[in-house]
């Protein structure tokens, strides 16, 4: 069987619409089967699964989805929105421009665009359909926002960008700093044109400000205090070099089991019981996916597939800007129909061999991965932020891509600005 039979028959049977662990793990083993004499036999990919998945820094991801599930269940994003929206909600685009800094802040605690989404969408459409504001859009903002969770660390597509490539988790944390706070920029400011354009309700606005500051800002300052210090506690324990990531995202939970169980009291024993089982249940099915896809990965290894793929890139263009573009455009479809965490550890073996022949830095190079398929979080027929949006507001999907259609243009303009300006990304660590 020849690598270009193999990838018809993956793109096929993702096409049927077989879940996509079950696809990798099918084209694992399928080469094998065709063929006795291929050295990557069943047994060799199953033990790849497993020691795939028996790794310290993948540990970081079962712990971020905990915390970012404790967080979501005692309600830390509403305090975060509290606080944001107390300075400038009677300002044009005020609360949703607020929605996007929480989505920023929230993005720093849980590491995941659809935990991102799904927090703080369920906090800000009602208050801001309340507001007077278009549901439609509401759902669209979130939608899209929510995928500066991946972005912002910490970011769960960063660990597993660093498992595969062999980056450093932390710089990669860091990087993503910049890029995600350029994202956040760009969407504000779609967000305070479509406002002025189409108007707000200035009287409604008004009343909401007023509540919100008639107790004045010490009381909202402490109420909001324990919630605006996660991301302080758990970026800081592995930018000062107390903490791996992995230990970070253990510190992470435990703090939000604190905060939310004892200073907020949001959360009772009942709900952390829930909160559990619910964690299990999301990472099991993506430990399934993460075995499978570093399975098919090793067997793309033996095809040469690297190779293969960089001398067909290599042959037809001939410089770090062609490639870039192409990498790109690829990635951009790729983030379409397939989960980011499959995509992550079977392209980057693939492109970044390529991507360090043109001096392009592996850090770089992970964020521009990463922030591409950001975007198929809101884009079909994958689009999982759109699925998440929709269940919160009860809009139709076709409604949300319709109107997140510029978002995610400005989600693209940050994507070029960052692609070609390296700066953007290596400014903290270099």
């Amino acid at each position: 069987m020849t690598i270009g039979v193999l990838f018809l028959i993956f793109i096929v049977l993702i096409v049927v619409g077989i879940p996509i662990g079950m696809v990798l793990a099918i084209s694992g083993i399928l080469p094998s089967m065709v063929d006795s004499m291929f050295p990557a036999n069943v047994p060799y990919v199953i033990r790849s699964m497993i020691n795939g998945v028996d790794s310290f820094p993948i540990l970081a991801v079962p712990m971020f989805i905990l915390s970012g599930n404790i967080m979501a269940k005692g309600k830390i994003s509403e305090k975060l929105f509290n606080f944001f929206a107390y300075f400038i909600g009677n300002l044009t685009a005020g609360l949703p421009i607020a929605t996007i800094v929480t989505c920023l802040f929230y993005g720093a605690i849980s590491g995941s665009g659809p935990a991102t989404t799904a927090a703080v969408g369920a906090m800000t459409i009602p208050i801001l359909v309340g507001r007077g504001y278009d549901k439609t859009f509401c759902t669209s903002l979130v939608a899209v926002a929510g995928g500066l969770g991946v972005i912002i660390p910490p970011s769960i597509p960063f660990i597993f960008y660093g498992q595969s490539s062999g980056a450093s988790v932390g710089n990669l944390f860091i990087a993503g700093v910049f890029p995600g706070l350029l994202i956040g920029a760009c969407l504000m400011v779609y967000s305070w044109y479509y406002c002025k354009k189409n108007g707000e309700d200035k009287e409604k606005l008004s009343n909401y400000t007023k509540e919100m500051r008639k107790n004045g800002f010490f009381k909202l300052f402490l109420d909001s205090f324990w919630a605006l210090l996660s991301p302080v506690i758990i970026l800081g324990s592995i930018y000062s070099g107390i903490a791996s990531p992995t230990e970070a995202a253990v510190i992470s939970v435990f703090y939000s089991l604190f905060v939310a169980g004892f200073i907020y009291k949001t959360i009772t024993f009942k709900d952390i019981k829930e909160t559990l089982v619910e964690s299990v249940k999301t990472y099991s099915s993506i430990l399934f996916i993460i075995a499978a896809a570093i399975g098919f990965a090793r067997v793309l290894t033996y095809y040469d597939a690297p190779d293969i793929i960089a001398k067909a890139v290599s042959s037809t263009v001939s410089s770090k800007i062609g490639f870039l573009i192409i990498v790109n455009i690829i990635l951009l479809f790729v983030g379409m129909i397939m989960d980011t965490t499959p995509a992550i550890l079977i392209l980057t073996s693939i492109f970044l061999p390529t991507a360090e022949v043109y001096g392009i830095d592996p850090i770089h190079f992970g964020v521009i991965m990463v922030v591409n398929l950001a975007i198929g979080f809101v884009t079909p027929p994958l689009g999982v932020n759109l699925f998440v949006a929709s269940s919160i507001s009860g809009v139709p999907i076709e409604k949300i891509v319709n109107k997140a259609v510029p978002f995610i243009i400005s989600f693209i303009i940050a994507l070029v600005i960052i692609t070609f300006v390296p700066s953007v990304s290596l400014a903290l660590i270099k």
